[in-house]
């Protein structure tokens, strides 16, 4: 299957980026304005830039890096402009290598041309001296299903690169191609206006100690980049560690089995940012199927109607005195599921085969 990163142009000259598996039915949904949020208003769009993905994951982290870049680097890339792409680009606030793929490195808030304001930049998921090369892929995974792509490591026990992440991250590739590695947590949060520490201990420290639904609210609010640490598979992070930060993150737990591996804290957090994305951004869920609105009152009367005509011949309907009782139920019952005007018809293709109605030739 095919997945695509793209950019368009609205009718305000404002750009909008987004990935989809339909590049041409998304085009023709901003259009016909049926993708509630920034295109609806700002019809009609030009689709401007787009590029295709093995998977949606791909897709989505391209999506993510286009989106922070400014409106002289995409418009860059829309001419296939590559010097002039290279010659936008910014410039890191820290001295710090420069990663080798650029993907929302940027350590100040970014202007989103869809809503005029200034939108804070996805966290930085900091793995503080990390043991397991697999848990570090794993961590990737967890980390690109909800939309992060900037993993830094301190001080990985192992080294960096290894070569045991590749497997266990199935396909997070970019994550792990573009992590970058430090030597202590202050250098890994330098450029960070926001730090959270992940721990379920005491350490001795009195910080704010919120959720991390609270910490999500707190990173889409703040103008700044932020960075979430999470510590060593075994012990946790230390109380130096935490010490850095300026809120600690605790997840609700059962008292009687505290234990989370990195992975699964790195996507309990990652998921509770991801809830706060907007309309826009926010991640597909592929396996839902879309709701059909309701049928109109006059089509369920319809059923309603055949259904009782059908019963009524059937002698159904007995007592005499209780057919309305009955009638009454029978609405009651039927109207509940709230059918769409497929699922009527359906429903009175059956009722007419039941009948003896002969089917169509």
């Amino acid at each position: 299957m095919t997945f695509w990163a793209y950019v368009v142009r609205c009718a305000d000259d404002s750009y909008y980026t987004g990935h989809t598996d339909d590049l041409e039915r998304r085009v023709g949904q901003h259009n016909l304005g049926e993708i509630p949020g920034y295109t609806q208003t700002r019809r009609p769009v030009e689709l401007m830039w787009s590029q295709e993905f093995p998977s949606r994951q791909e897709a989505l982290a391209a999506e993510f890096q286009v989106k922070d870049w400014s409106r002289k680097k995409k418009e860059a890339l829309f001419r296939d402009d590559w010097a002039a792409v290279s010659a936008a680009a910014r410039k890191p606030e820290r001295a710090e290598p420069v990663p080798r793929y650029e993907v929302s490195t940027s350590s100040t808030s970014t202007r989103d041309e869809r809503d005029g304001g200034v939108a804070a930049p996805p966290p930085v998921i900091v793995l503080v001296r990390p043991q397991l090369g697999e848990n570090i892929g794993k961590a990737a995974r967890a980390m690109l299903n909800f939309g992060l792509v900037e993993m830094r490591l301190v001080s990985p026990r192992d080294g960096w690169p290894n070569p045991s992440a590749g497997p266990a991250a199935s396909g997070a590739d970019i994550v792990l191609q573009n992590a970058q590695v430090f030597d202590s947590v202050a250098a890994a949060t330098a450029d960070c206006a926001q730090v959270f520490a992940t721990t379920v201990r005491k350490r001795g420290v009195t910080k704010p100690v919120v959720t991390p639904e609270q910490a999500a609210t707190e990173i889409h609010a703040a103008p700044g980049r932020s960075a979430i640490l999470f510590g060593p598979e075994r012990s946790g992070l230390e109380t130096d560690d935490v010490a850095v930060a300026r809120t600690i993150i605790t997840v609700p737990i059962n008292p009687e089995f505290g234990s989370l591996n990195l992975a699964q804290a790195v996507i309990l957090v990652a998921y509770e940012w991801s809830k706060g994305l907007t309309a826009e951004r926010e991640l597909s869920q592929p396996s839902i199927n879309p709701i059909m609105p309701p049928a109109l009152q006059e089509e369920l009367d319809g059923m309603i109607g055949q259904l009782d005509t059908m019963l009524m011949g059937a002698g159904f309907f007995y007592p005499p005195d209780k057919i309305q009782t009955t009638r009454r139920t029978l609405r009651t019952l039927l109207t509940k599921p709230g059918w769409s005007s497929q699922e009527i018809r359906t429903m009175r293709g059956v009722l007419s085969s039941l009948a003896g109605k002969k089917p169509r030739a």
